[in-house]
């Protein structure tokens, strides 16, 4: 059987892939500074109209180059146990910011936005805003099943727990790792967990006989 032709909407589609990956890879090579869309269009072979069609900015071209391959690594599971989708979503995400491609370019990118405020704002609202959103959404899912203390306002934890990985990813040379992890959540859940979830690997049994020692 003879296969159908690949219609424009695919063709579209694959040709997008093509030019975010180009700008993935130049980026690597040549960091936020030295990205031009005149090199990823020489790179995927387009003009740079093509480009400047889609896309208005090397910036709004980066950026959606790095979601391409960073939306999986904001997911998180839910198995019902928040400690370990928590555990396994930082861990997931740390290496992500520790590798090729994410972590270079992304890495890039959050130097050049300290002196460009627009490039900021988006990257924020684009990857930033969104890592904290998400992980509220997990931890206050947490809250309503009981996991955590129903009293308690999450919005600045859920700040607290993405502020401490980006920090330690961007800002030093500390692996985000699995003490690290584990460290920050036994925090986490010592402040906000319920008996029977605040320590990792402890029972209610053993809490409550700390609490009356």
């Amino acid at each position: 059987m003879t296969d159908l032709p690949a219609t424009p909407r695919r063709r579209g589609a694959a040709r997008t892939d093509e030019l975010l990956q180009a700008t993935l890879d130049l980026a690597a090579e040549v960091g936020y500074a030295g990205l031009s869309i005149e090199a990823v269009g020489r790179r995927a072979g387009v003009g740079k109209h093509t480009i400047y069609r889609r896309w208005p900015s090397k910036a709004a071209l980066l950026l959606d180059a790095l979601s391409r391959v960073w939306t999986s690594d904001l997911d998180y599971r839910d198995t019902g146990d928040v400690r370990e989708d928590l555990r396994e979503q930082f861990l997931r995400s740390g290496l992500a910011l520790s590798s090729p491609p994410i972590g270079p370019v992304y890495r890039a990118v959050i130097a050049e936005a300290q002196a460009d405020s627009t490039l900021r704002a988006t990257l924020h609202e684009r990857f930033l805003a969104t890592v904290e959103q998400s992980t509220l959404d997990r931890i206050t899912r947490a809250q309503r099943t009981g996991e955590l203390n129903a009293e308690a306002n999450l919005e600045f934890a859920a700040e607290v727990l993405c502020g401490a990985l980006y920090y330690r990813s961007l800002l030093s040379n500390r692996p985000i790792d699995e003490d690290a992890v584990d460290g920050l959540l036994d925090m986490f859940m010592a402040a906000y967990g319920t008996i029977g979830q605040s320590l990792s690997g402890a029972s209610a049994t053993d809490q409550e006989a700390a609490g009356r020692g």
